[in-house]
């Protein structure tokens, strides 16, 4: 039974361990409904329809799902996600050669809702 609770307990450190350094920055007084996670999309740029920046989201060991999930949890209808950090080869001081260049060691979201016509 000991070992259970431990295992159980080590599972549960695990999956709470993974994403480190989160900040989240609202800028909307009222709290707008969650939306299903299927319904945000993750960009990779601004787009080009008229928005309103509803949050800043930052996180440090995360995905671009896991800031997707929290962009729905306050109801956005996207994600515009900036790399931030990474890895790199002291070997290669220039980026664009350095075979690093495309990691990532955390995210910056940008939630967003589409302005209506």
């Amino acid at each position: 039974m000991r070992q259970l609770i431990v295992f159980i307990l080590f599972i549960c450190l695990f999956l709470t361990g993974c994403v480190v350094n989160e900040a989240n920055r609202y800028y909307l007084k009222e709290k707008l409904p969650a939306r299903d996670i299927k319904e945000v999309k993750v960009l990779r740029e601004a787009p080009t329809q008229p928005y309103i920046v509803i949050a800043d989201l930052q996180a440090s060991r995360a995905s671009f799902k896991y800031l997707q999930k929290r962009a729905a949890e306050i109801g956005a209808d996207a994600v515009i996600v900036t790399c931030t950090g990474g890895s790199y080869s002291t070997s290669e001081i220039w980026a664009e050669k350095d075979r690093y260049s495309n990691s990532c060691t955390g995210f910056i979201g940008t939630a967003i809702k589409y302005k209506k016509e």
